[in-house]
């Protein structure tokens, strides 16, 4: 694991499985063992050297904050020359990188999590009432000290598509329905509970578009979705209708997203992921006056962190007992994606 992820488990883990060393990945991508801060080690924070020969890793837990900014590529590099891993715990939603073909091919157990779900929700939300909120000529009139009434359109009463009940689609589910919003959700596999007014299958989808104020997509990137988002898709929405994507890049069809705004459907995309990340510099996304984007960052804190943690720490007493592991992914379903 990374060296800060170390840092935050190591204390827990001493305690719950004190006969798991941990092994950590330090920013100029070279291993250490862990030995904590403060223990005077040979390396600056503390800790042993490692050579590739000396590490024999069987577990490795990929932290929200490794693929927020930490050493992501080192770490991948190391999981896919070793000859000892067995199992990786990753902090992203979808294994959709072709990295996690490439270790599922080597027999690697793969799990993910459902610990960004709260976040990224929240994100959505409040990105679309930021768009139904004149909160920015609220803060231009609050400096000029202009005392001047503004409306603003509520979310009670309007129709929310979620394309996509996985968990984080869940999540955004039921925020809209507790502001009073009548959601439907879009699932292929319907599991039962949902939290939604309507539920409708994939066939359905064409439908439900033109009754949506907000359409919020949170699809995993498969074959099946590949540009899901077409100029077909967008015809069908209703005038003024927000489009949210906080799924995968690769579900919209950008070129075709900028020609529908600029006949002004949707109103407004607010996009959190791209098909190309890190948005180029002069894409017309970053320019573009109904665009609202955010660099793929709507998880990012500190309680998915902790929420990520927590889940390594359980899946990793399960792996050591030698019982079934929280969200275990299929190898033949990561396959299937390439």
């Amino acid at each position: 694991m990374w060296e800060p992820a170390a840092a935050r488990v190591a204390t827990r883990l001493a305690t719950a499985l004190p006969q798991v060393g941990v092994v950590a990945l330090r920013d100029d991508g070279s291993l250490v063992r862990w030995a904590g801060p403060a223990s005077g080690g040979a390396v600056p924070g503390g800790g042993t050297p490692l050579t590739e020969a000396d590490v024999r890793v069987e577990a490795a837990y990929a932290s929200h904050d490794l693929y927020a900014g930490g050493p992501v590529r080192a770490f991948m590099i190391h999981l896919l020359k070793s000859p000892t891993v067995r199992w990786l715990q990753s902090s992203a939603a979808g294994f959709d990188p072709p990295v996690f073909a490439k270790l599922a091919a080597k027999g690697i157990r793969l799990s993910n999590t459902n610990a960004n779900a709260i976040a990224v929700a929240e994100f959505a939300l409040a990105r679309v009432l930021d768009e139904f909120h004149p909160n920015r000529a609220r803060r231009e009139l609050q400096a000029r000290g202009e005392w001047r009434r503004l409306t603003f359109r509520e979310v009670a009463g309007t129709t929310w598509l979620v394309v996509g009940l996985g968990n984080i689609g869940g999540e955004v589910a039921r925020r809209a329905q507790a502001f009073g919003a009548h959601v439907i959700g879009v699932r292929r596999r319907p599991a039962g509970g949902e939290p939604v007014a309507e539920l409708v299958a994939p066939e359905g989808l064409s439908g439900a578009l033109p009754r949506a104020d907000v359409v919020v997509l949170t699809l995993p990137a498969t074959p099946e979705t590949l540009r899901l988002t077409d100029a077909r898709f967008l015809a069908a929405l209703k005038p003024g209708a927000l489009l949210v994507n906080v799924g995968r890049g690769s579900l919209i069809d950008e070129p075709a997203l900028l020609a529908a705004l600029e006949r002004g459907t949707p109103a407004c995309a607010i996009l959190d992921v791209f098909e190309r990340e890190p948005l180029p510099p002069g894409h017309p996304f970053w320019s573009h006056p109904r665009v609202r984007l955010s660099a793929h960052s709507a998880a990012d804190t500190a309680g998915t962190v902790a929420r990520c943690d927590a889940q390594f720490l359980d899946n990793l007493e399960r792996y050591v007992a030698g019982q079934p592991l929280r969200f275990e992914v299929e190898p033949a379903l990561i396959l299937g994606q390439r």
